[in-house]
């Protein structure tokens, strides 16, 4: 059998995407290489931008047997596993932090596989090569895993025991055999569901009406309302968005079945848009942006209509975003996450070890109560 090979690529667009999507599946499209691809090939992702991509894939011969994200960081935005307190620490102190390497989507925080590898690839094995890219990487400071399966997380800890665990935590909503939005409902109390119920008359007396599109039902103008959308979201806080209208437009022609598009309307015209992706089994609510400021039309667009997409199509978990205690008392279940950091400076390696730890027991801590407070029938 031919030994395997590491080879660590500039660009995703070295892979043909056939090969690398025989690895990856269709249950999670943002390690697709249609994405991937269009967050390069718009720009998105760059070295110009912070992002340079370093992909890792594993070989036999001609055949690609593993593959994993991977990127050199030249700053921190973009992850949503906030280390600046680390690299602040760390350059006061006379080093140097960036870059660092960095395995994650960029712009995504969805927990999803990150490596994919054949299916007679030894995976303990795999990551000893994998592993190998940072580790012996001398211009890196460190290397970071984010918002990967538990599964993954274990398999990483067996094969480099000496990673540090962080713990966080996000709010999805699952499906309990509910059946239908009314389903769903029943199962709250009382309280929450006369609530709900008023959020959504709230938007239908200002005149809202909601739709959603799929796939090749969303048109280019669609496309372009809803860019507009997503740019004043991040207008309102004085920065332009990460995320181009040509990256959008790259996934409505390369992953149009990955796409729900929920578009709401005044007196016809669009006037707000969400952008979901769906796997087989998850909907990810990830972008979101409205022109006109109207009563609970976030919750309507961004929760209310996921949640009816899901139990139409039969998907079992809604992952709207990070962030947001308000999404609790709509029936968003806490969800605790790990992310590993390999740190090499050993001093570096001992503060952030313990900062882990202890914020470990907060997160711990506040899991507990968010999850007395759903809104659930007992």
């Amino acid at each position: 059998m031919p030994r395997l090979v590491l080879t660590e690529l500039p660009a995703i667009a070295r892979v043909p995407a056939a090969a690398w999507n025989t690895l990856v599946g269709d249950d999670h499209p943002f390690l697709r290489h249609e994405f991937l691809h269009a967050l390069e090939a718009s720009g998105a992702v760059s070295r110009a931008t912070g992002w340079a991509p370093r992909h890792l894939t594993l070989w036999r011969g001609e055949t690609l047997v593993g593959l994993l994200p991977y990127y050199h960081k030249y700053h921190s935005f973009g992850e949503y596993v906030f280390d600046w307190a680390w690299a602040e620490a760390w350059e006061r102190a006379g080093g140097r932090y960036y870059p660092k390497g960095l395995t994650a989507i960029p712009y995504t925080p969805a927990p999803g596989p990150r490596l994919a590898l054949a299916p007679d690839l030894d995976p303990r094995e795999a990551r000893g090569v994998l592993a190998r890219a940072w580790e012996e990487d001398e211009s890196l400071s460190s290397w970071h895993l984010l918002f990967a399966e538990e599964a993954e997380v274990a398999g990483w800890q067996a094969a480099c025991p000496h990673l540090i665990a962080r713990h966080g935590v996000q709010f999805q909503w699952q499906d309990r055999g509910y059946g239908d939005f009314t389903g769903f409902l029943s199962a709250l109390t009382s309280k929450r569901r006369k609530a709900i119920r008023r959020e959504r008359r709230l938007v239908t007396e200002q005149g809202l009406t909601l739709h959603r599109l799929e796939g090749e039902a969303i048109g280019v103008e669609d496309m372009a309302h809803f860019h507009r959308c997503y740019e004043l979201t991040y207008l309102e806080r004085g920065r332009r968005g990460y995320l181009n209208r040509d990256f959008f437009e790259r996934l409505r022609h390369t992953l149009p079945g990955s796409l729900v598009l929920i578009q709401a309307r005044l007196e016809g015209r669009p006037v707000a848009a969400a952008l979901c992706l769906q796997g087989r089994h998850t909907l990810y609510g990830r972008y979101w942006g409205s022109e006109v400021v109207a009563d609970c039309l976030h919750f309507e667009a961004c929760y209310y209509q996921g949640i009816e997409h899901c139990l139409a199509q039969g998907l079992t978990r809604f992952d709207p975003g990070t962030q947001g205690e308000h999404k609790l008392s709509r029936g968003f279940a806490p969800r605790r996450l790990t992310s590993l950091h390999h740190i090499v400076d050993p001093g570096l390696r001992v503060a952030v070890a313990r900062f882990c730890r202890e914020e470990a027991e907060h997160v711990e801590a506040y899991c507990r109560e968010a999850e007395k407070v759903l809104p659930f029938r007992v």
